[in-house]
């Protein structure tokens, strides 16, 4: 149940906003209906209460002028489906009950007649004469009564005794068809407000989303607008300067390790020179190979630092081309389909990709790639059929310096630098790049990068 609920939940900000603006909006139109319902009812029974009040006043003068005859005559008239009037020998009530609306009829009638002998209250009297239930017994209702003392007929006291049920016609019911058409205006107007609202408030939130994903794919030059409210202002700006800060702490890095791999190369061919001219050949197989995998190490240094700094231009690329001509520089096999195209660096992402092939062939014996497409991805596989990689060593491939083979053996690898430049350059593109071992045996690397739509 709370799963369901929670995808019935909108995901985004913009939508809560809106869904909260709506239950705030048919939340106060229900409670704004039920007051409305409710006052309704109250100015219903108030008219109800003057129109009594009125037809009572009415009576009074025409009872006082006429006989007992006649006068049973006018209240059995002034009787009806609601009300019933009768002149008795006994007072219905003796005084004015204590609740609002007794006293109010009391003072109203009081009032219209000039007198203060006006009692009223609520007494147990049938709703109307003769109004039996369906089992046959009379039903009693809480209703008004108005007693009011006549002047003396034939020597015999009489009282004019009212009783109403103040509701003839019922509380009227509030028309639900303008009520909806109200609701449903006042939703539409709110939520088109609302919407467009949350939207503009939430602009500066996607663009920080946007560039923080930039970012996390190693882009040092996504930056965000800096406008909309002061708290997002705030963070754009925050976000500008930790952005400004890591691309100058990369550009220095990068720097440090091409001058160092640069640097490197002097000596190092200085040392090959002199240990070429030493006598004692096995001795000088050992240095020469030594100094050998120093040398690479260096190269792959200032690759490294290379391939760090975005120099070259994105621009459109066909990847059918790009690796069909990779494999068939490198002999491996190869299975794609035309027609895709992404946005990229033909070096760099030739560069990265080839890295791939080639610690295929080095480490598998063989490598096959395969370009396929996924929604608005374009996959690249490449696989080999070698001893594959330890699962947990499959994350730390990707760091620098790092090596399925342990040993610095130039004949089977390099300085360990070819998947950590290949990384860097794949997320620099937008893309995704993974390591797993096949079933079968061997290893797959998958690259996703989003097509041109």
């Amino acid at each position: 149940m709370m799963t369901r609920l929670k995808r019935l939940f909108p995901d985004t900000l913009a939508g809560r906003f809106v869904l909260l603006l709506a239950v705030a909006i048919l939340a106060a139109n229900v409670i704004g209906l039920g007051v409305l319902s409710l006052q309704q009812q109250r100015f219903d029974r108030q008219a109800i209460d003057d129109r009594w009040v009125a037809r009572i006043a009415a009576l009074i003068p025409a009872l006082e002028t006429v006989d007992a005859d006649i006068r049973q005559v006018i209240v059995r008239e002034a009787s009806g489906r609601h009300a019933q009037v009768r002149v008795e020998d006994e007072p219905l009530l003796t005084r004015i009950a204590t609740d609002s609306r007794s006293m109010s009829i009391a003072g109203a009638l009081g009032e219209t007649l000039g007198r203060d002998d006006v009692s009223a209250g609520l007494v147990d009297r049938p709703s109307s004469p003769g109004a039996f239930g369906r089992s046959g017994v009379s039903r009693s209702d809480r209703v008004i009564a108005v007693t009011i003392p006549l002047s003396a007929r034939d020597g015999q006291a009489a009282w004019l005794n009212v009783t109403t049920g103040g509701r003839p016609s019922g509380p009227r019911p509030i028309k639900n068809k303008p009520f909806l058409t109200f609701l449903a205006l006042s939703l539409l107007c709110v939520l088109g407000v609302g919407t467009v609202f949350a939207s503009r408030l939430t602009k500066p939130l996607r663009h920080l989303s946007d560039a923080a994903q930039a970012a996390g794919r190693g882009d040092r030059s996504a930056r965000v607008p800096e406008e909309g409210a002061r708290e997002m202002r705030q963070a754009a700006r925050a976000f500008n300067a930790m952005q400004t800060e890591i691309s100058q702490f990369d550009a220095e890095r990068m720097r440090m390790l091409a001058a160092v791999g640069h640097d490197l190369r002097t000596p190092m061919t200085s040392l090959r020179i002199r240990a070429e001219m030493i006598d004692d050949e096995d001795q000088r197989d050992a240095m020469v190979r030594t100094l050998d995998e120093m040398t690479v190490m260096a190269d792959g240094l200032v690759t490294y630092a290379k391939d760090g700094r975005d120099a070259e231009r994105m621009q459109p690329l066909d990847l059918d081309g790009l690796l069909g001509k990779l494999c068939e520089d490198r002999g491996a096999q190869y299975n794609g389909v035309s027609d895709i195209q992404v946005m990229g660096r033909r070096v760099g992402l030739g560069r990265a990709i080839g890295n791939l092939i080639d610690n295929a062939l080095r480490y598998g014996g063989n490598a096959t790639v395969r370009l396929v497409q996924e929604g608005q991805n374009a996959v690249i596989t490449i696989k080999d059929t070698g001893p594959g990689i330890p699962p947990d060593r499959l994350d730390d491939m990707f760091h620098p310096f790092t090596r399925g083979d342990d040993s610095r053996n130039i004949a089977t690898g390099g300085a360990g630098l070819g998947l950590a430049i290949a990384r860097t350059i794949i997320l620099a593109h937008g893309g995704k790049i993974t390591l797993e071992n096949r079933a079968e045996g061997g290893l797959c690397a998958s690259i996703s990068l989003q097509m041109i739509s």
